[in-house]
């Protein structure tokens, strides 16, 4: 069964205190659910899978691992022939990462459990040092799988885009960006899930200003 990330009034409460247009519009579009994946390995080899290919072709590739596999381990993808990989849709670097994580895993060098008990910087710098993690990808994992409840990505180009629209900027610079999180703190999370419908068209009414430049 599907678990979403949890929020809730209190989230809300405080982020309508704090601003005013993101009050108005996560009143209007009302709660929203995103499924999140608890176990840590899998939302790691889930993110891998999807770097640098669409949401649909994603699920496609994930689903042919799965059934490859039956279940996706540290132990299955760590026991899997590189072949057996490359032929459900994986590319030979995507490959690489998943076994070097999985290795890492199974010789004890990288204690996912571990992982939850960290601070949220602490945990971002042991996820970038795995190979094919970016800031970004550790930050989606620290949202929608360990569920952390500040975190709102200046490298999420949805979260830019959901910005603009909101607040009609042109573009929004790191010091801008910061201006908001800080207001958005310590509930950046829930923030990002109205930034995302947003800027996924949730609010019809409000365009892109930065469209305007092109």
């Amino acid at each position: 069964m599907p678990q979403y990330f949890i929020y809730g009034q209190k989230e809300i409460d405080f982020l309508s205190r704090k601003d005013k247009r993101l009050a108005s519009a996560m009143e209007r579009i009302g709660p929203i659910q995103r499924e999140v994946r608890p176990d840590l390995f899998d939302a790691l080899m889930h993110s891998i899978v999807g770097q640098q290919i669409a949401t649909k072709a994603q699920q496609t590739v994930w689903a042919r691992l799965v059934l490859a596999l039956g279940e996706v381990t540290p132990e299955t993808i760590d026991g899997a022939e590189t072949a057996t990989l490359q032929g459900v849709g994986l590319s030979f670097r995507k490959v690489g990462y998943m076994k070097a994580a999985a290795r890492k895993v199974l010789l004890g060098e990288l204690d996912v459990e571990a992982l939850r008990l960290m601070d949220d910087a602490s945990l971002c710098a042991t996820l970038c040092a795995l190979d094919g993690v970016g800031v970004w990808t550790a930050e989606m994992l620290m949202l929608f799988s360990l569920q952390r409840p500040d975190v709102l990505s200046f490298g999420d180009l949805a979260i830019l885009r959901g910005l603009r629209m909101l607040y009609r900027h042109r573009e929004v610079s790191r010091n801008r960006f910061e201006i908001y999180r800080r207001r958005y703190s310590p509930y950046g999370s829930a923030a990002s899930l109205y930034l995302w419908a947003i800027a996924g068209g949730a609010l019809p009414d409000l365009s892109d200003p930065a469209a305007s430049r092109r």
